[in-house]
């Protein structure tokens, strides 16, 4: 079973996360896959608007739970390798021409709230729930705040990441994070409907270039801020504060900071 599933539906690309059993977790498998999922569906010309949506009950719960026991022993150099890969999925949602939907039927959490954020707008379900929780367990979630400060600006990016707490739906709208909130029996409906219109409505080239435009204003600044940001998460890797959190998030304890 494919754990990225794609599809052309009048004009819409849907990319679909397809790991239910896992909560829809993030490992190399589903990173390699959602980029070849949005590289294909860029070069697409049949595709005008592009959906991201998740099978099963969460939209995406960050990282694996076997993957975050790999990186306990990896090296400095293979932490920064995957710090990158992950880097290049955020890049390449957030900067690609073509407009990008995510549909989030259940909760978006760490890493999986990151993919929620690089998309260009982001309708959810009331009782999901959203957080940047890496602090918690030792991690630094830094390559998502170089997309999330840029978004929503640097008081709201400190409060989110330095918290760790989960949010509401309404929260999250609240704070720009989301572009709205819909009842579960509406939200892929609405979804559609609002890609529809941006299919129907609006110049495939305007949009792409003004989605390019403004990736442009600060590029030169995003990509430093992206390399520094994927050191960092590598560097933090190896403290003994991650691999505390870690062992106790495995154990399903709570760790003593």
């Amino acid at each position: 079973m494919s754990a990225v599933l794609t599809e052309v539906v009048d004009r819409i690309g849907i990319i679909t996360l397809n790991r239910p059993e896992k909560r829809n977790a993030l490992n190399p498998e589903m990173i390699a896959g959602l980029h070849s999922a949005f590289e294909d569906m860029n070069s697409d010309g049949k595709v005008k608007v592009i959906v991201l949506r998740s099978t099963g009950k969460t939209f995406c719960a960050g990282a694996d739970l076997a993957y975050l026991q790999q990186l306990q022993g990896f090296s400095q150099e293979e932490n920064l390798k995957d710090s990158l890969r992950l880097m290049s999925l955020f890049n390449l949602v957030y900067c690609l021409p073509k407009v990008v939907i995510a549909e989030i039927h259940g909760h978006a959490l760490a890493g999986g709230c990151g993919l929620a954020t690089v998309c260009d707008f982001a309708f959810s379900v009331p009782d999901a729930l959203f957080g940047y929780t890496e602090v918690r367990i030792g991690f630094v979630p830094a390559l998502v705040s170089v997309f999330l400060q840029e978004q929503i600006g640097a008081a709201k990016t400190q409060e989110l990441l330095l918290s760790g707490e989960f949010i509401s739906a309404s929260k999250a709208s609240e704070l720009g994070l989301i572009t709205g909130v819909e009842a579960s029996e509406f939200l892929r409906r609405s979804v559609e409907e609002f890609a529809l219109k941006l299919v129907s409505q609006n110049s495939a080239f305007s949009m792409g270039k003004t989605k390019t435009l403004l990736r442009q204003l600060n590029e030169i600044e995003r990509i430093k801020s992206l390399q520094l940001a994927a050191e960092v998460n590598s560097e933090a890797r190896a403290h003994e504060d991650c691999k505390k959190g870690i062992a106790a998030f495995l154990n399903k304890t709570s760790p003593d900071w």
